[in-house]
Order: C-alpha cells, then sequence, then structure tokens
C-alpha cells in the first residue's frame, strides 16, 4: 500500500478502516493525553497492519508486496469525513473516501529487527484474536518492536531502501 500510495498519489484504506483518537476512545481511558491516546490508536493500527500482512500473504502476495521485507506500516493522516465505527473498537473508524499523499503527516514502519516477530505474529493473529495464550504472546512480541517515524517526503527513499 505505501508502494501504491507513492507511486499514485493516493490509497484507500482497506474497508475504509482507519484508527483515530474518538470520543469512544477518551471515554475507555481515565487518563491519558492526546498524545498518549495517539499512541494507542497508533498501537491499534499496528495490529491492524499484521492482519493486512497476513491475508496479503495468504492470497501469495502481488507485485511489489512480493519484492517488500515484512514490515507493519502505520500512516497518520489528517482525512475528513470520517464515520465513527464503536461497534468494531474504540478507536475504529471508516474512511469516506482515499487518502492522499498531501493528507499524509507521516509513516511509523517496522525496522529489520522486527521482521522475525513480525512473521511469527501474522501466522497466528486469528488465534490471538480467539484468545489463545501462545499465539497472544507471540503477537505481543512483535508489538513490543517500536515502529520508525518517517516523514512523507521520506516515504519513496524508504520503499527503495527496503
Amino acid at each position: 500500500m505505501l508502494s501504491r500510495l507513492v507511486a499514485d498519489g493516493s490509497i484507500f484504506p482497506v474497508s475504509g478502516t482507519a484508527f483515530a483518537v474518538t470520543p469512544t476512545l477518551r471515554e475507555a481511558y481515565a487518563e491519558g493525553d492526546d498524545d498518549e491516546l495517539a499512541e494507542v490508536a497508533l498501537s491499534e493500527a499496528a495490529r491492524a497492519s499484521l492482519r493486512l500482512l497476513a491475508i496479503d500473504d495468504d492470497a501469495g502476495g502481488s507485485g511489489a508486496s512480493k519484492s517488500l521485507p515484512l514490515r507493519r506500516a502505520v500512516l497518520v493522516a489528517d482525512v475528513e469525513p470520517v464515520t465513527l465505527r464503536p461497534d468494531l473498537d474504540d478507536g475504529v473508524v471508516r474512511v469516506g473516501g482515499p487518502v492522499t499523499v498531501g493528507d499524509v503527516v507521516a509513516a511509523y514502519v517496522d525496522t529489520a529487527a522486527a521482521e522475525t516477530a513480525v512473521r511469527a505474529a501474522m501466522d497466528v493473529i486469528d488465534a490471538a484474536d480467539l484468545g489463545d495464550e501462545d499465539a497472544e504472546l507471540a503477537v505481543g512480541d512483535a508489538l513490543d518492536h517500536d515502529l520508525a517515524w518517517y516523514a512523507t517526503q521520506e516515504l519513496p527513499f524508504l520503499l527503495d531502501l527496503l
């Protein structure tokens, strides 16, 4: 998806699903400033990124995804309008249209050190969602890796370096 964003100038999130600091997310945390709540939304998006990688891997990958290493990626973007989706989770929203390069504020991407943990988590993400303790630990290992921050203008260079 990052390759498509750089090449085409826009992407549409799968099913329009995105994560944000929503009123429901704020209510779920008794304390926490905007930065802390943004970290929660970022973490949920990183977990969802595991699911996207697993789906692409199950489908045999495609084009650029076969040549790129397994890394979680999260885009931070200013996009409107969005529809709140508390039926899915506290920080889930649906984006009403494409996300353009101009909407993107930053990108967070795994480093090479996370690849083994990401691969292991991809293989068990569904089991973790169903409560399997070993699977939850494997997903937790992947989520323990901090994502590296990249400015929007760095994305073409990041993709070249991957």
